[in-house]
């Protein structure tokens, strides 16, 4: 029954997984000597379990590891990859700035492990999804270059049935955080040159390790928080510092004329039992006026 519409929109055409920044460490030590971010991972994977979706793609936005570590990417993969496999997604690994490139090729993808920037194209469907790599060897800000802005442009010249979706780590939006301000993603006017006019429907990124949304040459960009820590936005902006709290991922639904990003907490708490399949399929087995007669009046 999840697949019903009861209003005016019909279920979505795709349906994806949008998480980031995991930032794991070989042998699992704890990150910041705090952070314990393969139990942050596999709470978070429980939870998508818990959803009982077939999602058409899992997207990972980067900073896979911390450190770049061959064994961490390892580890990383036989987290995930066994869970995917059992949901039938693709996994999209996206390269972040904490990640090194030879490694993550040779250890997420079976590529060589060379220098080359880690992109990709999937088709899901008719919606075509692209990996960019806005990391810069040897530093923390971002930068996609000529090369790539010049390949995406090509591709971007013949639009996709469903259109098109974004990848990459360093979101092409202004933060609050002053830190952030000095690790953006630069030269942000050449893409959205490419960008602008495209059939390109929404941008996703992490890097922040908040949630956040905004939009760039006219197309949404929805970043993804950290599922190892979140930045405590509530402390004052030159005091914002990261907290083992509030980790959550996004579950984006993409539709004939919108795509929403929906920001799913981690954390569970108890929740009543007034809706299930039960009650949906009562209200699917109305006409509108009845369900609007028993679930929209005021008693």
């Amino acid at each position: 029954m999840s697949s019903v519409s009861l209003g005016q929109y019909p279920p979505a055409l795709r349906t994806l997984i949008h998480l980031s920044d995991t930032h794991f460490l070989a042998g699992n030590r704890p990150l910041g000597g705090r952070y314990d971010t393969s139990a942050n991972l596999t709470a978070t994977l429980a939870r998508i379990d818990a959803m009982r979706i077939a999602p058409d793609a899992i997207v990972i936005t980067g900073d896979l590891t911390d450190l770049g570590e061959p064994e961490a990417y390892a580890s990383l993969r036989a987290v995930v990859e066994p869970f995917a496999a059992r949901l039938a997604a693709p996994v999209v690994w996206v390269a972040g700035n904490h990640d090194e490139r030879p490694a993550l090729r040779a250890g997420l993808l079976d590529a060589a492990p060379t220098e080359e920037p880690v992109t990709g194209v999937w088709d899901l469907g008719g919606l075509r999804l692209i990996a960019l790599d806005s990391t810069v060897p040897g530093w923390h800000h971002g930068e996609l270059g000529d090369a790539q802005l010049s390949w995406l442009s090509d591709l971007l010249a013949h639009p996709a049935p469903l259109g098109t979706l974004l990848a990459f780590h360093h979101p092409p939006l202004p933060s609050h955080v002053p830190l952030f301000d000095i690790l953006e993603l630069r030269d942000q006017p050449a893409l959205a040159e490419v960008v602008a006019g495209t059939d390109v429907r929404g941008i996703l990124a992490g890097h922040l390790h908040y949630s956040t949304h905004g939009t760039f040459a006219g197309v949404p960009v929805s970043v993804a928080a950290a599922t190892c820590y979140t930045m405590d936005l509530a402390a004052p902006a030159a005091k914002v510092n990261g907290m083992d709290a509030g980790q959550s991922f996004h579950l984006v639904h993409v539709y004939a004329d919108t795509i929403t990003h929906s920001v799913v907490p981690v954390a569970g708490a108890e929740a009543g039992d007034y809706f299930d399949e039960a009650w949906l399929a009562r209200m699917a087995a109305l006409d509108p006026a009845q369900r609007l007669e028993q679930f929209s009046r005021k008693r």
